[in-house]
């Protein structure tokens, strides 16, 4: 395979998770992605192999850890073996959507941390750095004591919205207390006002809140969060903000997680649009008609580039 004129010594890998994603980042870095195969015996163990050598090379492997989690986690995992073993000068992990995420901390008695959990998997198998996108708390960056460069899509989201649908007269709602850091931020963004769904039981799928904290009335909501799962959560926003006055609810996420019967969920949802990136491979099946996505393919793709010229990643930030 012809090495890269701009990027020599780079190669880019792409496993099972999202191929397409990967496809997107490779065109973005103007390096074509290396040979590998990854096959499974009939037990479902996982084989992989490097088609080509890497031997000096500075590696960057691209997965998500996403459904099937633990297939694809273990696909990373031995990756980076194997590529560690084929003598790569660097070992670099592109996750999109970083799976085990939402425990990162004790919440209860005798629960474990699974995010930290792997991190040291990835530390253990000869990993370099990580390149992340919108992970569910920023200080899962804290459980690695290698570089992670922590990418966020907010940016991408609200220049598509503007955009597609402009910004007037708009309102950023967090879907309960927890998400208000990240709706602030993204209403920053936009210039907008904010505003919280004062929902005390996030985790009850049955209960619609009675009460917005903020002014939606007459108003275009956003609803804002990192992922959606089954998205009982974010349909209840929405009923909860038509019955508060917000003419149009938009909901905008990173990752869309779609478990269950989310996506028939929304499709019936009072949301009017559904937005997130390509972090996690949608099929053609999966999709609806609310959904529109936005790729995440160039914002990678500049991050390897600006790492790979040892150039500053806050550059994608403004900083």
């Amino acid at each position: 395979m012809a090495e890269s004129k701009t990027h020599p010594n780079l190669k880019l890998f792409s496993l099972n998770s999202n191929r397409h994603l990967a496809e997107e980042i490779s065109k973005a870095v103007g390096v074509p992605l290396s040979k590998s195969t990854v096959e499974k015996f009939s037990d479902d163990e996982i084989k992989i192999s490097v088609d080509e050598s890497i031997r000096g090379d500075e590696v960057y492997i691209i997965q998500s850890v996403s459904d099937p989690v633990n297939s694809n986690l273990m696909e990373l995992l031995i990756m980076v073996d194997a590529v560690r073993r084929a003598s790569a000068k660097s070992i670099n992990v592109v996750i999109p959507y970083y799976g085990y995420s939402r425990a990162d901390r004790k919440a209860r008695s005798r629960e474990p941390i699974t995010a930290k959990l792997v991190a040291s998997f990835l530390e253990m198998d000869g990993v370099d750095r990580v390149v992340a996108l919108d992970l569910h708390a920023d200080q899962i960056q804290g459980f690695f004591n290698i570089p992670v460069d922590h990418l966020k899509a907010d940016t991408l989201l609200a220049h598509y919205f503007v955009q597609t649908y402009k910004s007037s007269d708009v309102v950023v709602v967090s879907p309960d207390h927890t998400g208000v850091s990240r709706a602030r931020k993204f209403a920053e963004l936009l210039s907008a006002p904010i505003a919280i769904i004062d929902n005390r039981s996030p985790e009850d799928a049955t209960t619609v809140p009675e009460s917005v904290i903020g002014n939606v009335k007459g108003k275009r909501a956003i609803i804002v969060d990192d992922m959606i799962d089954t998205a009982f959560k974010l349909t209840i926003a929405a009923e909860t903000l038509k019955k508060a006055g917000a003419t149009d609810v938009f909901a905008i996420a990173t990752h869309a997680v779609f478990s269950g019967d989310a996506q028939q969920r929304l499709q019936n949802s009072p949301i009017k649009k559904v937005i997130v990136t390509d972090s996690i491979s949608i099929s053609k099946a999966d999709q609806f008609e609310k959904l529109e996505v936005v790729s995440v393919g160039k914002l990678f793709g500049e991050a390897i580039s600006l790492i790979h010229n040892h150039q500053s990643v806050g550059k994608l930030f403004g900083r």
